[in-house]
């Protein structure tokens, strides 16, 4: 699962959807394409495992990206904090991102727009802000790949634009083909539970989130409940919020979200960070895993009190620090590994689709539609395959790295 990459050939034009980077100590790259063969590359959402490769076809030369103008904006965010922190190994520096987001051709969605014989259309995927399907369209055939999405709609956001009609293929996402997500509202509201639990005791609640769409989503919630104590927010969540505030038309619920910004502390440095974790209240700060972030210097103090709490709310990887607390409960305290005594707790507020609405989606597609599935780790491709074709009885594979396929 990860560094995502697409191509879509005819005769005479070859289009990239997405091309990502698996994030590992070193990044990992997607196969080498050509940027000669390519006349124009689609980014569907910013996450790095979709984005964070993109520059490198701009080492030289302004190849467009066609993309929605929130995630371009959101892209330059995520990207460039990316070089910071992993820039020895990258082979782009700050001035392909610019190369890149000067030839960025910004899209609306439902918007029709050719490259060459390729039309493409952009439709909303309810993953994050600015986050988009690709349905291509090329002598008589129509493709759609989802990209990362989501059917169910959310505090945040709608759910995923599903109208479009009869398919040749689909390309689809198994991030999680193995299992369900409990419902939003009792999701929801197992959490205020809890939040306010602690905070009433007198305890503070750390929650790390990741900062596109997470952190965003986590303060709409508070504000839909009309959380009445401490609300901080920390970290690139703050620059993702600025942005944000600027595109509303891409939000479900525009007031709530300006409600979130109103209600939340704004942290402007270290005399606001140490003031936040001595008063009860919950603080929403990346990184979603631990992996780094402020979240670090938060998770040091509140830690070591039974009164307080760690709430993880985004997806955790395998052997992720964010994992390694689930499941032990440790965590790296003042440079060594020591047992946390707050409570920890894990809420999904999942921004994919689960199982059940993975072959829904497969299902709407139609038996004559061909189903490519990818992005899925652990065998969930694989899972997902056998589930489409016993239940609906359509043709699926899951391709490898490299396969080549003809519709």
């Amino acid at each position: 699962m990860g560094r995502s990459a697409i191509s879509v050939k005819s005769n005479n034009r070859q289009v990239l959807i997405d091309y990502g980077v698996m994030m590992e100590r070193e990044p990992g790259f997607p196969m080498h394409v050509p940027p000669n063969e390519v006349s124009a590359i689609v980014l569907t959402h910013s996450h790095l495992d979709h984005s964070g490769a993109v520059p490198i076809f701009h080492i030289g030369t302004r190849i467009p990206v066609y993309t929605t103008r929130l995630t371009g904006e959101f892209a330059r965010l995520l990207i460039t904090d990316f070089i910071h922190l992993s820039g020895y190994y990258l082979p782009y520096e700050f001035l392909e991102l610019q190369t890149m987001m000067n030839s960025c051709v910004y899209m609306e969605y439902r918007e029709a727009l050719d490259v060459g014989d390729i039309k493409i259309q952009l439709l909303e995927s309810g993953h994050i802000p600015g986050g988009a399907q690709c349905l291509i369209e090329c002598k008589g055939k129509r493709v759609l790949y989802t990209s990362d999405f989501n059917t169910q709609e959310t505090r945040l956001l709608r759910g995923a634009d599903t109208d479009c009609g009869e398919l040749d293929a689909l390309v689809m996402e198994a991030t999680y083909a193995d299992e369900d997500h409990p419902g939003r509202g009792e999701v929801e509201r197992k959490f205020m539970e809890r939040v306010n639990e602690i905070v009433e005791q007198g305890g503070t609640v750390l929650v790390p989130a990741f900062s596109v769409g997470r952190s965003q989503e986590i303060l709409c919630v508070l504000a839909a409940y009309h959380f009445e104590h401490s609300v901080s927010v920390d970290g690139m969540a703050e620059d993702a919020n600025e942005i944000l505030m600027r595109y509303p038309s891409y939000l479900k619920d525009p007031k709530l979200f300006m409600d979130a910004m109103h209600m939340a502390n704004w942290i402007k440095g270290w005399r606001d960070r140490r003031g936040a974790v001595k008063k009860p209240g919950i603080i929403v700060s990346p990184a979603g895993m631990l992996m780094g972030g402020n979240a670090v210097f938060y998770i040091n103090s509140i830690a070591r009190s039974p009164e307080n709490g760690v709430f993880l709310v985004s997806y955790q990887v395998p052997d992720s620090p964010g994992r390694k607390l689930l499941e032990t409960k440790k965590f790296i305290l003042g440079g060594k590994m020591r047992q946390v005594s707050a409570s920890v707790e894990q809420f999904t507020f999942s921004s994919h689709c689960g199982r059940t609405q993975l072959l829904e989606t497969a299902k709407w597609a139609g038996k004559n539609a061909k189903i490519f599935v990818m992005h899925g780790a652990e065998g969930n491709c694989e899972r997902l395959v056998d589930g489409i074709r016993k239940g609906i009885g359509a043709e699926a594979v899951a391709p490898k790295a490299g396969d080549t396929f003809e519709i």
